[in-house]
């Protein structure tokens, strides 16, 4: 049996909500799933995100201390990296991702909390 071995990436979300529109976006999974996806096909290519697609997940997401936690596979997680450093918006709302941790366990995770 081969183990999965996997990447969590802890990252905090800065929103520049004075130079967007009057009413700043809700970080919810589905955003920030969806510009990611984007960025990588944008930046990688279809084969890209087809690459980094299946092991891709979003595993938390707290809208008010604006943190998310996101798992990709070792072997894709500097793509998926790179591509959520060229995001610049989510919506019409200018946001910047800032990386606060990489750890290959879930409980480890929680002390850069």
């Amino acid at each position: 049996m081969v183990h999965f071995k996997n990447r969590y990436m802890v990252m905090e979300v800065f929103i520049d909500a004075s130079r967007g529109e009057a009413d700043p976006v809700i970080l919810t999974q589905f955003n920030i799933t969806k510009v990611i996806r984007d960025s990588i096909q944008l930046n990688f290519g279809e084969c890209g995100l087809a690459a980094s697609l299946g092991s891709l997940q979003l595993k938390y997401v707290n809208p008010l201390t604006k943190i998310c936690i996101i798992r990709v596979s070792r072997e894709d997680h500097q793509k998926v990296w790179a591509a959520i450093t060229m995001v610049r918006n989510i919506g019409k709302i200018p946001v910047s991702f800032n990386l606060l941790d990489v750890s290959g366990e879930w409980i480890i995770v929680f002390d850069a909390l």
